[in-house]
């Protein structure tokens, strides 16, 4: 029984983490059309800051080797984490989305998430390099003598809470005029600037918090599994995450939300039971993840729009505002472009 619930809770958290994964992704190329293509290089940003905040410093001559060793506690460690993830989208953003659009913007967060990832298996003394880091402190592990048991449902509903935070912000940010200017600039960059709006601060504002909630999927991944090297990261982990995007619906979160329980769950664990054939030990393997892309591409072949496509505005959702400010007119005339 205990490895049952063992088995189901790792099933949720990590359902839960594949949400704000998603979700954080459904921002950035949902509402606002940038292509990241290295969305797991900020899960791993996020996943070793908060772990070298939270770990002890590195005992000399053990041949493990990691910055900092500060012992903070989690709270203050996952938010480390995050904000670095934060930094490092700012960073990136400034650099690409200034003069890059589509392609070349694609090109180039996946040349970053690239260089990152061979630096950090090729430089020891960041983050044990590619054997990575493990034994990282649990959650409020010393707080008081869990069972496994009761240990993994206290992180399930944790898990469960920070996603339906996290759901609530990017829904609310869906609906609010900065969501409406996302789309707009998703749709048509220019016709956004031609009404006086900062299309780079708005991308700008799209890459940053998509990267906040992926490194806040990070931080929760590292926390549970204690371990995580650059294997756990590479370019197959971003093809899951948009893969799911793409299943469920772009530009509809609880389209996300499905794509990832399709996707990360459904698809994966479905396959995970086909028969073992011990003289051909990675022919299983291979045979998952032929099925895997065969499910993803059969959906979009009947749905490419996704199973819970984006519902576009109509006008007379649109928020009634009279005024004779010409600021608000300007901002009224944009959201019914928006609306289009």
């Amino acid at each position: 029984m205990d490895l049952i619930l063992s088995y189901v809770a790792t099933i949720l958290v990590f359902f839960f983490i594949y949400n704000i994964f998603t979700v954080g992704l459904n921002i950035q190329f949902g509402y606002t059309g940038i292509l990241n293509f290295t969305v797991i290089t900020f899960m791993a940003v996020g996943a070793y800051v908060s772990a070298v905040f939270a770990m002890p410093k590195a005992v000399p001559g053990s041949g493990v080797y990691y910055v900092l060793g500060l012992s903070w506690p989690w709270p203050l460690a996952a938010l480390m984490g995050v904000l670095a993830s934060g930094l490092l989208g700012f960073i990136v953003g400034f650099i690409a989305l200034r003069r890059l659009r589509s392609d070349y913007l694609a090109i180039v967060t996946l040349a970053a998430g690239t260089l990152l990832y061979g630096l950090a298996g090729n430089y020891n003394k960041a983050f044990d390099g590619w054997a990575g880091l493990f034994n990282v402190p649990q959650p409020f592990g010393s707080i008081t003598n869990w069972t496994p048991t009761s240990y993994d449902v206290f992180f399930v509903v944790m898990s469960g809470l920070i996603m339906a935070v996290a759901v609530a912000f990017a829904n609310r940010l869906y609906k609010s005029p900065l969501g409406r200017a996302m789309r707009a600039v998703r749709e048509d960059a220019d016709v956004v600037e031609s009404f006086g709006k900062n299309t780079f601060k708005i991308r700008m504002l799209a890459m940053v918090i998509g990267c906040v909630f992926v490194g806040i999927g990070g931080v929760l991944t590292i926390a549970y599994i204690t371990a995580l090297s650059p294997a756990g990261w590479t370019s197959g982990e971003t093809f899951v995450v948009w893969a799911a995007l793409l299943v469920g619906g772009r530009g509809n979160n609880w389209g996300s939300i499905l794509g990832s329980l399709l996707v990360a769950v459904v698809f994966n664990e479905a396959t995970r039971y086909l028969p073992q054939m011990p003289q051909y030990p990675n022919l299983i393997p291979d045979i998952r993840n032929i099925i895997i892309g065969v499910l993803v591409i059969a959906v979009l072949w009947f749905r490419p729009q996704g199973v819970l496509p984006e519902r576009k505005a109509s006008f007379l959702e649109l928020p009634r505002k009279a005024s004779s400010n010409p600021t608000s007119s300007i901002d009224l005339a944009f959201e019914t472009e928006v609306a289009k």
